[in-house]
């Protein structure tokens, strides 16, 4: 038996728009909320949510037995991380901060066993093999690993050619709010300067043949990074939604709220 089918890798792959939203609320249960709303892929945040290990597993258990893809940001990368999420089961890990095809050579190193890399052998005690029991995980393994790397600076940007080149990258994820930082708009991923470097980035990752991806909770901004050529776009999150619907369910019952149209 091999190792199961990453149907969003498939997907990407085939140059399928898939749509998705952020979960940084680590919590299963709104995961398991989130899964049955129709997104063709979660992101599980492990950079700015508060997860860890346990917390992104249990996350990847609620989302199993839904149509909707799991994808698992890291705090890093490091190949002690990439090993245990890929071990608990994540098939596709997004990867903050790449500025060179150096570093994404790495993250590719790490995320596929001997001889191509250097990931750790220990899958019979993992639930990515099923603990043990798809006896062809090994081998096979390696077929549905997803690695999306995220380029959020100008020294990212200046370097997309040769990281999106990378044998073994599967997509590259453009971060606007750290972009937007670093072209010094802290705070403003709205300003035209900022989309337009995305939208710029996503068109040229399409013509390196490789799959472009963003968040983004402005939808109109989405849909020019799908007719850039975007395969993967996040159009929101789960604190987002959950903030800004409390905020408007407030404004029309308590005097003197404000109504809020935030997602």
């Amino acid at each position: 038996m091999p190792a199961p089918r990453n149907a969003f890798k498939a997907a990407l792959r085939e140059g399928r728009p898939q749509i998705g939203l952020w979960l940084a609320f680590a919590e299963p249960y709104l995961a398991d909320i989130s899964a049955g709303a129709g997104f063709d892929w979660l992101l599980i945040d492990g950079e700015h949510a508060p997860n860890d290990i346990r917390s992104i597993l249990a996350q990847l258990q609620a989302i199993a037995p839904s149509p909707s893809r799991p994808v698992v940001r890291l705090p890093h990368g490091d190949a002690a991380l990439i090993k245990q999420a890929l071990d608990i089961g994540a098939q596709t890990l997004l990867i903050p901060m790449v500025e060179s095809a150096a570093e994404a050579e790495t993250f590719v190193r790490a995320m596929h066993y001997p001889p191509r890399g250097m990931r750790g052998v220990g899958a019979a005690l993992a639930r990515a093999s099923a603990f043990g029991t798809i006896r062809d995980y090994l081998r096979t393994a390696g077929d549905e690993v997803c690695l999306l790397v995220q380029i959020e600076s100008r020294k990212g940007l200046a370097a997309l050619d040769e990281i999106a080149a990378v044998d073994g990258v599967d997509g590259v994820f453009i971060g606007p709010a750290d972009l937007a930082a670093d072209m010094g708009h802290l705070g403003n991923p709205t300003a035209v300067a900022v989309q337009e470097a995305v939208t710029g980035a996503i068109a040229r990752v399409r013509a390196l043949g490789k799959a472009g991806g963003v968040l983004t909770s402005d939808h109109d901004f989405a849909r020019r990074c799908l007719a850039a050529g975007a395969t993967f776009v996040a159009v929101g999150s789960d604190v987002g939604l959950f903030a800004g619907a409390l905020a408007a369910t407030a404004a029309r019952f308590i005097e003197g709220g404000k109504d809020v149209d935030r997602y």
